[in-house]
């Protein structure tokens, strides 16, 4: 039995085939400056959380999007308050290992067309120009 044969494409447009190639190494992440990052008093007694759910989703968020581990995630988040100019401390990695089990990080894949933003608020993490 013959395998049936692929159909060849042609690209002819090849101006507009590169810049596709490179919308899809797209990201942009955008942090709200009036995101709660630090943990509010939960009223229990002893040792109150340094770093608020959001905080830990976002740095789990990052892990998981680039597939790092977490003393890598805890340099990349870093890095990038420190290029958008927020003085937030950063969660070291035994935080997040601690608390990653209490939250669940779940990002589906989906293809996209354009670019990737990654939306970091107050009221949490979202992904948005998935199609």
């Amino acid at each position: 039995m013959s395998r049936p044969t692929s159909p060849a494409y042609k690209t002819r447009n090849w101006p507009s085939y590169n810049e596709a190639l490179k919308r899809r190494g797209s990201l942009t992440i955008w942090f709200d400056p009036a995101m709660t990052w630090q943990a509010a008093p939960t009223g229990k007694r002893g040792r109150q959380p340094d770093y608020s759910d959001a905080a830990i989703q976002t740095c789990l968020t990052m892990k998981v999007l680039f597939g790092m581990a977490l003393r890598q995630t805890t340099g990349f988040v870093e890095s990038l308050l420190r290029l958008i100019g927020l003085n937030w401390a950063v969660p070291d990695f035994s935080t997040l290992s601690r608390r990653q089990k209490t939250l669940k990080v779940n990002i589906p894949y989906r293809g996209s067309d354009g670019p990737l933003h990654l939306l970091v608020d107050s009221t949490g993490i979202k992904v948005e120009g998935e199609g």
